[in-house]
């Protein structure tokens, strides 16, 4: 009988085919983009088109930002390991902003150069009509690309690859403009092809920014939206066994969502029953969002965010048990010890399989023993019935 492949295999596979899909969408872009880039550039020149010419050097740049993407995937798609415990997904987020970069500083110096030529007015030459043809090619190759990109990037879960299907879709956008300022520059307004070569430039920059500034803002680890953090901690607080929700936090690593949240619980619960509610809200959270990643839980007895541990010494298990044994004495040896540390105070519960042999060992003499202590809240002793 075969065995079921176990969680990190499945894992191992999904990120070889994930790879795979991504190599083979990049690299059909790559050729597209490389064949659009020749011809536009080619075209602009003899044809006298600087909007065509600028869109041209665009399709170049995305030529670079597919080899990019192919370092990136190859790199970021690895499995985690002991130095990147949650994977290194972030490479790919670090490969969004340079993408982002480098359309910004093509697109401002592609804009820079054409308002100069625009206020210096040496738009004198009218584009011809092989300029409408490749104008036009670039237009449905570039959106097909898109399609086809975009596709890939969402069900491989990827912002690196929608980023790029969003880059191929400038192109679709700027070689339209190249396509309508043609037409109006045939029709004799031919400043319009430097007006729309500035156009395209400015498309550029406009998505680069998105691009970069989306990546910076994963990098500094923000968190999801107000309305997205409401949801879940409505999610925990609706949970049977959650007194409260005091802290969510989140942040993203690429698609995956990454949180820790601290959970208010009865104080007198087990702690596999603490556990157990915490596995509960895991799953609640996990239904609404299917993409989080890891969910670290943090069981609280009280709300300790205004509780400050520090202001007394609490002792451990070990002192109380010494602390005991020097003041009940007559405590027998059948007897269990339950330690609740609320508010800077710690609350004894102890629990006897027998009575005490001489019936001194009461409640008010326990607490008369134990209460010069700073720490000392409160005793209670229970007695097994016979």
């Amino acid at each position: 009988m075969q065995q079921p492949d176990s969680p990190a295999q499945l894992h191992r596979e999904n990120l070889a085919v994930e790879m795979k899909a991504a190599s083979r969408v990049t690299i059909i872009g790559m050729i597209l983009d490389a064949f659009l880039g020749f011809i536009k550039v080619i075209g602009g020149t003899l044809f006298h088109s600087q909007a065509l010419l600028v869109d041209g050097i665009h399709s170049f740049t995305d030529v670079a930002s597919d080899v990019v993407v192919l370092g990136v995937m190859k790199v970021s798609r690895q499995e985690p390991d002991d130095c990147h415990p949650y994977g290194h997904q972030r490479i790919e987020t670090f490969g969004t902003l340079v993408l982002g970069s480098i359309l910004i500083a093509v697109g401002a110096a592609l804009a820079w150069e054409n308002t100069l030529r625009l206020i210096h007015g040496t738009a004198d030459t009218l584009p011809e009509w092989p300029v409408l043809v490749a104008a036009a090619v670039s237009v449905l190759g570039k959106e097909w690309i898109y399609r086809y990109t975009r596709h890939v990037g969402e069900a491989i879960r990827s912002d690196l690859i929608i980023a790029n299907a969003w880059h191929s879709r400038t192109d679709a956008f700027s070689s339209l403009v190249v396509l309508v300022s043609t037409i109006g520059a045939m029709l004799g307004l031919v400043w319009l092809d430097i007006v729309a070569a500035v156009a395209i430039a400015v498309i550029i920059i406009h998505i680069g920014w998105k691009f970069t500034w989306d990546s910076v803002q994963e990098l500094i680890d923000t968190g999801l939206s107000p309305e997205d953090t409401e949801m879940l901690k409505n999610i925990a607080r609706n949970t049977d066994g959650v007194l409260d929700v005091h802290e969510l936090r989140s942040r993203r690593m690429g698609q995956d969502i990454l949180l820790d949240i601290h959970l208010v619980v009865r104080p007198e619960i087990s702690v596999s029953e603490g556990h157990q509610i915490g596995m509960q809200v895991v799953a609640g959270m996990r239904n609404s969002l299917d993409n989080i990643l890891d969910i670290n839980f943090h069981i609280d007895a009280e709300n300790d965010e205004d509780t400050y541990l520090e202001t007394e010494h609490l002792p451990t298990r070990a002192e109380v048990g010494e602390i005991i044994s020097k003041h009940l004495e007559d405590i027998p040896q059948r007897s269990r010890l339950r330690l609740h540390y609320l508010r800077n105070k710690l609350h004894l519960e102890i629990f006897l399989d027998e009575p005490a042999t001489d019936g001194v060992l009461t409640q008010e003499n326990a607490r008369r023993q134990l209460e010069a202590y700073p720490w000392f809240g409160s005793v209670r002793i229970w007695v097994a019935d016979l």
